[in-house]
């Protein structure tokens, strides 16, 4: 896993320009720390920042490829799971190899396939590829979208790179929001539109997209969608498919020469991937080592809720003993989750989550002591359509994203004269019926079924990207690599099709997950309903965060204050407002807190 960055410009000589591109790679070091590298010519400067997983012999970047009048540039994040299939395939082409890097099969390929070289790649990618001849710049990410990619376009330039920041690093580039941007923070909120960064100007290449620019135009491309066709297999076959396509994922995504462990919750997914790890583990002579988060007090302090049925803890050690792992329980206090509240926004450049993603930032900051790369169970409900969401009317029938319905406390506390600026309704609508659009239906599907396929269509292109960043940032914050076997998107292509109700069999969420995995775990582990992401019920940290909002309130400077109501702001931190629950609370305190500091932070400019 890496960090890229590049700037292009058809107009200016940037062979002289090593401080500009310094800049851009220097403020994504955390991403590859282990090295880094330049390349410029006289209309493009590549930059890259390397975090060793595959080959650390070899791999260096940016990598050129020279023959004849040809030279071929390539910054490129990710891997390729099959690049071992790639490479002999292109040798029997005639390709000549001088690594076993999967850096050097992206390259090869783009010679061989030119833009079409996306097509033939299953992994997580995000890359930049200079064609010096034809002075021509693609970029291209994966398939659902783990790799993050940006991009703008200023005069003559594209300037991109694996975050935002690279491009504010950019001298050209101003911080700068308007009303489409506001209202994607204060409507959308940390799940925002594909393709929109909320800065103005600055892009994000969407998932499983490609996008050519030379010196007169730009063109984004679709190489993979999601296709909508009857589902023919019978239940013993689809349980059959599912399970060899899992195995296969993960004895590929086991490729490493870095030490790999597994992420560890108790829960069906996570401990199904474990499971199979273990096994090819075990068959190796090999221990995988597991790790899970807990909370200081968690077992006093938990409360059942609509996400969460039990504490994971119990289940962990179930599924450590049965596989046989080595496991790291990771236990994080309510002091740490508020010192580093504002450290996922840094590494997000936008406002997220809060604690649920402190949390995952302070446990892959251990894991990353003892291991460079992680498997993930991330991604399974969404693909499996597990959210109780799919089967209830409320949720289904609803003309908004799911995760919008009945959530309102944020824009409860913005001023009336903002609410009237933003029209937060209208946007939502919006973008919700933008997303409908691009649904691909399925001829004479009936009513329900047609509303779970828009749903899942939301889940996978929507909601799952924001998960993906969330899971990238925090880790690559800590120079650690986390991969999702989930997201492998020949599984994901076969469940789209897959009728709510198989999906769903045996009466429980998951259930053809559940029959898929039985080989692998006992029943009562296979059969645990599903418990969301934990979350701290200490009310030490609630306090925390509310004394931080009282502080930004009071201070006359806070760039906060402009947008809401101070008053019932005050309430909400001072724990005296009625109207909501201490949860939403945290929700409301946890996300502005960051809003206010990005404001703040990267100075932000308001333009409307």
């Amino acid at each position: 896993m890496c960090g890229i960055a590049g700037w292009i410009d058809w107009e200016k000589d940037l062979s002289e320009q090593h401080a500009v591109l310094r800049k851009m790679t220097a403020s994504i070091t955390h991403r590859g720390p282990d090295s880094e590298g330049f390349w410029l010519s006289r209309h493009a400067a590549l930059g890259h920042r390397r975090l060793i997983v595959i080959a650390p012999e070899a791999g260096e970047q940016p990598m050129v490829y020279e023959h004849g009048n040809d030279k071929i540039v390539l910054t490129y994040n990710g891997e390729l799971y099959n690049y071992r299939e790639l490479r002999k395939e292109l040798q029997e082409k005639g390709h000549v190899f001088q690594s076993l890097s999967d850096t050097e099969v992206v390259l090869h390929a783009y010679l061989e396939w030119q833009e079409d070289c996306v097509t033939h790649f299953n992994g997580i990618f995000a890359f930049g590829i200079w064609d010096e001849k034809v002075q021509r710049l693609m970029l291209g990410r994966d398939h659902l979208g783990v790799k993050p990619l940006f991009y703008t376009q200023v005069g003559h330039s594209v300037i991109f790179g694996s975050e935002i920041k690279v491009l504010l690093s950019h001298s050209a580039v101003h911080a700068e929001v308007d009303r489409e941007g506001l209202a994607e923070i204060f409507g959308m909120g940390p799940i925002r539109t594909p393709g929109q960064a909320v800065f103005k100007g600055i892009k994000e290449v969407r998932a499983g997209h490609y996008a050519l620019f030379t010196s007169s135009k730009k063109v984004t491309h679709p190489y993979w969608q999601l296709k909508s066709q009857p589902h023919t297999d019978d239940v013993d076959t689809t349980v059959s498919k599912i399970r060899t396509l899992l195995e296969d994922t993960v004895r590929h995504q086991l490729i490493a020469d870095k030490p790999l462990v597994s992420m560890l919750s108790g829960g069906l997914d996570s401990s199904g991937l474990t499971a199979i790890a273990g096994q090819e583990y075990k068959e190796k002579g090999k221990r995988l080592h597991t790790y899970s988060i807990d909370f200081v007090n968690y077992e006093a302090d938990f409360k059942e809720d609509f996400l969460r049925r039990d504490r994971d803890e119990p289940w962990v050690r179930k599924v450590s003993e049965y596989v046989g792992t080595e496991h790291h329980s990771i236990v994080i206090g309510a002091d740490k989750l508020a010192e580093n509240l504002l450290i996922p926004m840094r590494a997000r450049d936008l406002p997220g989550i809060g604690e649920l993603e402190t949390s995952l930032y302070l446990l892959f900051k251990e894991m990353k002591k003892q291991a460079t790369v992680a498997l993930s169970g991330e991604s399974a409900d969404e693909v499996f359509s597990g959210y109780p969401w799919f089967h209830q009317p409320e949720f289904l029938d609803a003309e908004t994203f799911p995760w919008l319905v009945n959530i309102d406390f944020i824009a409860d506390v913005l001023t009336d004269e903002w609410k009237e600026r933003l029209q937060l309704k209208a946007y939502q609508k919006q973008r919700y019926q933008e997303a409908l659009a691009e649904v691909p239906l399925l001829e004479n599907e009936d009513d329900r079924h047609r509303k779970q396929r828009q749903m899942s269509y939301m889940f996978i292109t929507r909601f799952l990207t924001f998960m993906l960043d969330r899971k990238d940032r925090a880790s690559m914050m800590t120079g650690f690599e986390v991969r999702v076997p989930f997201c492998d998107y020949r599984l994901v292509e076969y469940l789209w099709n897959i009728p709510h109700e198989l999906k769903s069999i045996d009466d429980i969420e998951k259930g053809i997950l559940r029959r898929a995995l039985k080989p692998y775990l006992p029943d009562e582990v296979r059969n645990r309903r599903k418990s969301g992401y934990p979350s701290t019920n200490d009310q030490t940290y609630l306090k925390a965060i509310g004394q931080m909002m009282v502080t930004v309130l009071e201070d006359p400077q806070s760039p906060l204050r402009r947008f809401v109501k101070i008053d019932r702001l005050m309430q909400i931190a001072q724990g005296e407002d009625q109207e909501i629950t201490d949860e939403q609370a945290r929700h409301v305190l946890d996300y502005l807190l960051q809003v206010n500091a990005w404001l703040k932070e990267y100075e932000i400019t308001i333009n409307l």
